[in-house]
């Protein structure tokens, strides 16, 4: 089902500069986007698409969400776990809403708290191809598990996946995650407050070095990958 068009797209080549806007983007599957900062085959968050309407509301300036494709429709009523086929090629899954965090206040003032859940939605890519302005969006279908806009259940979800007798670090949890590297000094308290199987799988970088570390392997193992 056709639900979108592409408006626009950019691409962040680091983190110390802005979007730059391009007339064509190559995703690579199972990475994110060519040239882009936040391509990593083992994060949840490749791509970020954000919505026309989220512009219009607040009378943002161009690129101020960061997003790498603008649609012309509402980003925050896309569920996680959905499949979009962008053009011809192009296969994403949706995996959570991004948090509209205190960065964004930089730009403006109050501008956080104004967006709510309107920031956009992050992805990943299955299927690479090519991506322009103009390409149609289309649903197709809510095909793979959810992931959870609560970064402490993610945690909790990439713990679950820990192979036994190894132990994953502080940075790479937050890596795999989907969260800012800042939150690993909250990770001490969070895991104290889950059962002590789950405290036992992270570690502080260079503690318990007895114990193999996994790094997310097979975490992100979709079932239809395609590169293209």
């Amino acid at each position: 089902m056709h639900i979108a068009s592409i408006d626009a797209l950019a691409v962040r080549p680091a983190r110390n500069l802005l979007p730059q806007r391009s007339e064509r983007v190559l995703a690579l599957a199972a990475h994110g986007l060519d040239g882009d900062v936040h391509a990593d085959p083992l994060s949840p968050r490749q791509l970020l698409l954000a919505g026309r309407a989220a512009y219009a509301d607040l009378d943002l300036p161009a690129h101020a969400l960061r997003e790498n494709l603008l649609l012309d429709i509402d980003t925050a009523h896309l569920a996680s776990g959905t499949v979009l086929q962008v053009g011809s090629d192009v296969l994403l899954r949706l995996m959570f809403q991004c948090e509209a965090c205190g960065q964004l206040d930089l730009q403006r003032r109050g501008l956080a708290r104004a967006l709510g859940a309107r920031r956009g939605v992050l992805a990943r890519v299955l299927a690479g191809g090519e991506i322009r302005p103009g390409d149609r969006v289309r649903d197709v279908g809510r095909l793979l598990p959810a992931w959870s806009d609560d970064w402490r259940e993610r945690v909790v979800r990439v713990l679950d996946a820990v192979p036994p007798g190894h132990a994953v670090e502080y940075r790479q949890l937050a890596r795999l995650a989907g969260i800012a590297s800042t939150y690993c000094r909250a990770f001490p308290a969070v895991l104290r407050r889950l059962r002590p199987a789950y405290a036992a799988k992270a570690v502080a970088q260079g503690a318990d070095p007895a114990r193999p570390r996994w790094h997310g392997r097979g975490l992100f193992d979709d079932p239809f990958v395609v590169d293209c």
